[in-house]
C-alpha cells in the first residue's frame, strides 16, 4: 500500500484535536474526554478519502509553559511527529482566540519549516466562521474553519490535505501478513518501556505514575522478512469499579486491541511475583482468542527464580503459555522476544491435516476411556480442523450430550500438548453425526 504522505495534528491542550482526528478517520480510536490533557502519546491512524490514504498522527496538547515531566515528554512527542510529517495541522480554539500557548507553538512550527494548515476548530455554526479571521496573525495563511464535533467543512479539509501531500510515502504500514501484537498487563508493569525498546525509540511516554498510557499506540516494524504491528495499551485493572472516567475508555481500547491481535504479550512484573491483576490480563487475552506469551519483565531486579515461577504459571493459566524473561533497561531477552512471537504466530495459524488429527483421536481413545451415561458411552468418530486464528477443531461424536466438562478440557489440553499449541487458544466443537 502506498500512502499519500504523513500528517501531524498539533495544538494546545483541549482545543479538540482528538475529536477532529476521530472525525477525519471516521473512527472512535482516539480517547476523547473533558479532562485537560487526555491525549499524551502520539497515535498513528490511517485516514482514507476518495480512494487515497495517508497517515494521521494525533499528539498530546503542547503547553511549553508547564514544567511537569509528563508535559515536557508530551511536547517532545509532538516535536517528533512534526519532524516526521509532510504536513502539519495546527488546531486552535476559534472561540478562545489566540492564546499565549498558540503563539509559542506557532514559533516551533515556523522553525520546523514544514507546511502548516491552521484549523480554527469549534466553529459549530456557519455564522461563527468570522472567528477564524483572527488567526491570520499567526502567519500561516488562510485559517480553515472546522467543527470536529459536527463535521463541518471536514470534507473540504480532506481535499485540501491530499492536495498538499507529496503523493507517496516510504512509511511501512500493516498488511495481510503483518503479525499484530498487543502488549497487555496491569498498570505500571513496564509495558511502555518494553514497547520503546522493541521499536527502538522513545515512542511512548514512560513514567512511574500508574495510568500514564491512556490510548492504544501502534507502530509497524520489520525484522528480517517478518512485519510486526506492536500495540501498547493502557493498564488493565482487576476490579471493574476501579475503571472510571478516562481509564474506562482507555481500557475499552485495550480490550479492543486484544481482540484484533494475533499474539498478546502479557507483562508480569517479576520483581513483585504473580498477582491477581496479572491473571486478569491473561484472561483478557484468552477470551480475545489470541495466542499468549508471558513476559516476565524487570527480570534484572527480580529475586524470583524460574523454578519458583514456572509451576505457578502452569497451575493458574489454562492455555499453558510459554514465557520469556526480559529487562527493558538492559535489553536482556528483548532481541529474542520477536522471534518467540513469530514462532507462536506460526503455530496460531497452522493447519493440521485431517489424517494427523484422526490418528490423534485414536490415541486419545486408547489413552482414556470416554465418559458414559447409563448404557451409552461417548464415541469419538472422526475430526477435522475447520478454522485457524485460532485453530478450531470439530469432532464428530455419537452424542454430544455425553461430553463432560472435565473430558472436554482434557481433550483440549491433549491437543495442545501433542500439536505444540502451548499458549494458543484451542477451540473444540463436539457435533453429532448427521
Amino acid at each position: 500500500m502506498t500512502l499519500a504522505g504523513t500528517v501531524a495534528i498539533v495544538g494546545f491542550p483541549n482545543v479538540g484535536k482528538s475529536t477532529l482526528v476521530n472525525r477525519l478517520t471516521a473512527t472512535r480510536q482516539a480517547v476523547v474526554h473533558e479532562t485537560f490533557g487526555t491525549t499524551r502519546d502520539r497515535k498513528e491512524l490511517l485516514c482514507e478519502w476518495n480512494g487515497r490514504e495517508f497517515m494521521l498522527i494525533d499528539t498530546g496538547g503542547v503547553d511549553i509553559a508547564d514544567p511537569s515531566p509528563i508535559t515536557r515528554q508530551i511536547a517532545a512527542q509532538a516535536r517528533t511527529a512534526i519532524r516526521e510529517a509532510d504536513l502539519v495541522l495546527f488546531v486552535v480554539d476559534a472561540r478562545a482566540g489566540i492564546t499565549p500557548g498558540d503563539e509559542e507553538l506557532a514559533q516551533i512550527l515556523r522553525e520546523s519549516k514544514k507546511p502548516v494548515l491552521v484549523l480554527a476548530n469549534k466553529i459549530d455554526d456557519p455564522s461563527q466562521e468570522a472567528l477564524a479571521l483572527e488567526f491570520h496573525r499567526l502567519g500561516f495563511g488562510e485559517p480553515f474553519p472546522v467543527s470536529g464535533l459536527h463535521g463541518s467543512n471536514t470534507g473540504d479539509l480532506l481535499d485540501e490535505i491530499l492536495a498538499l501531500l507529496p503523493g507517496e510515502s516510504t512509511r511501512t504500514v500493516a498488511g495481510d501478513e503483518t503479525i499484530r501484537v498487543a502488549i497487555l498487563g496491569r498498570p505500571n508493569v513496564g509495558k511502555s518501556s518494553l514497547y520503546n525498546r522493541l521499536v527502538g525509540e522513545e515512542r511512548t511516554i514512560v513514567s512511574e505514575v500508574p495510568g500514564t498510557t491512556r490510548d492504544t499506540i501502534d507502530t509497524v516494524i520489520e525484522r528480517g522478512e517478518r512485519t510486526f504491528q506492536l500495540v501498547d495499551t493502557a493498564g488493565l485493572r482487576r476490579k471493574r469499579s476501579q475503571r472510571q472516567g478516562i481509564e474506562y475508555y482507555s481500557e475499552l481500547r485495550a480490550l479492543d486491541a486484544a481482540k484484533r491481535a494475533d499474539v498478546a504479550l502479557v507483562l508480569i512484573d517479576a520483581s513483585q511475583g504473580i498477582v491477581e491483576g496479572d491473571i486478569t490480563a491473561v484472561e483478557v487475552a484468552r477470551k480475545a482468542h489470541c495466542a499468549t506469551l508471558i513476559v516476565l519483565a524487570k527480570w534484572d531486579i527480580s529475586e524470583i527464580t524460574i523454578e519458583e515461577i514456572r509451576p505457578e504459571l502452569q497451575r493458574r493459566l489454562r492455555q499453558r503459555p510459554d514465557f520469556i524473561t526480559v529487562s527493558s533497561v538492559s535489553g536482556r531477552g528483548v532481541t529474542r522476544l520477536l522471534d518467540k512471537v513469530a514462532e507462536l504466530y506460526d503455530r496460531y495459524v497452522q493447519r493440521i491435516s485431517t489424517g494427523e488429527l484422526n490418528r490423534l483421536i485414536a490415541e486419545l481413545k486408547a489413552e482414556r476411556q470416554p465418559p458414559s451415561k447409563g448404557q451409552r458411552r461417548l464415541n469419538l468418530l472422526y475430526g477435522a480442523q475447520v478454522e485457524t486464528r485460532p485453530p478450531r477443531f470439530r469432532f464428530t461424536v455419537n452424542d454430544p450430550g455425553l461430553v463432560t466438562r472435565d473430558y472436554g478440557y482434557w481433550v483440549e489440553n491433549r491437543l495442545r500438548d501433542r500439536l505444540g499449541l502451548e499458549g494458543v487458544p484451542v477451540v473444540v466443537d463436539f457435533r453429532r453425526r448427521s
